[in-house]
């Protein structure tokens, strides 16, 4: 006999044929801008129709909800231990973007077991079929569960700055994802930069370098600048492309967005049509640990 899940799993797999396309925004050190990015990539897309959640995934030092003004009273840690629903930690922020907070404050680095990836595993298949995109904004550091998420998910994004110990750290990620799994794409974004041909230079660095030496192609989606804006708009707590829909940064930042959707061209900017990503998370989650 059925039982509940497996049931709500085949009404929701009828009733949405078409998965959500997920995405991981990395960086390979702290203070590069990384969440900021991700809430404000996650506006620009629901603002274009798309239905988005955002999973804050910095587990206990999270800061997603702190950025969007909002309170989430239930997060992460009460999806683990008290055993409810993802969907009774999903809350609404800024033009319709919902979102999963990590929480903060906790007094020791949350390490999921194999019950919290399992639980994990089946809401997020669940989820899949209720959103068009799933962001999830990466925590620091290569944790198993934070592996387990960036070896199964369709993109991966990955955020830098000019300065060299922000370079070195994002080719050291992305060394370590591609000797685990050497077919994941990967995208690029320089941040704060001072001026557009430093960003540049910063980026073709990186996609030479990591071509050259791990024999993978990386796609370049531009650079976003340093800006003033920025930090104005932390302080209001709001995205800076709702407080400053004109400034540099968050016109640059829909381009961006513009040409993830494919207005390129390039039909592997589409959404997801497969069961890929569930299907790659219960693989890695089969084989007990990642690394």
């Amino acid at each position: 006999m059925k039982d509940q899940a497996e049931k709500l799993r085949e009404k929701l797999k009828n009733k949405y044929s078409q998965t959500a396309k997920t995405l991981a925004v990395v960086s390979g050190k702290g203070g590069v801008g990384k969440s900021n990015i991700s809430i404000n990539i996650a506006l620009l897309l629901a603002r274009k129709g798309k239905k988005v959640l955002l999973f804050d995934f910095d587990i206990g030092m999270g800061n997603i909800h702190v950025l969007l003004g909002t309170e989430a009273t239930k997060t992460i840690s009460d999806f683990l231990y008290e055993e409810i629903s993802l969907q009774e930690i999903i809350y609404e922020g800024a033009d319709n973007v919902s979102y999963i907070s990590a929480g903060n404050g906790f007094t020791n680095i949350i390490e999921l077991d194999q019950n919290m990836v399992s639980r994990l595993m089946e809401g997020l298949e669940q989820l899949q079929h209720l959103y068009d995109y799933i962001i999830f904004d990466m925590g620091a550091g290569a944790t198993n569960s934070n592996l387990q998420i960036l070896l199964s998910v369709d993109d991966i994004v990955v955020v830098t700055t000019p300065e060299p110990t922000s370079i070195t750290d994002a080719y050291s990620m992305m060394k370590y994802i591609s000797n685990l799994e050497s077919a994941h794409p990967f995208y690029l974004i320089c941040n704060r930069a001072e001026k557009e041909k430093e960003g540049l230079y910063t980026l073709e660095r990186l996609q030479l370098t990591v071509n050259k030496f791990l024999q993978k192609d990386v796609r370049l989606l531009g650079v976003l600048p340093e800006d003033t804006h920025v930090r104005k708009a932390v302080k209001l707590q709001t995205p800076f492309c709702r407080a400053f829909p004109n400034s540099n940064i968050s016109i640059k930042l829909e381009k961006m967005v513009e040409q993830y959707l494919g207005n390129t061209g390039d039909s592997t900017f589409q959404s997801g049509t497969s069961n890929g990503f569930i299907h790659k998370f219960r693989n890695f989650f089969s084989k007990g640990r990642v690394g």
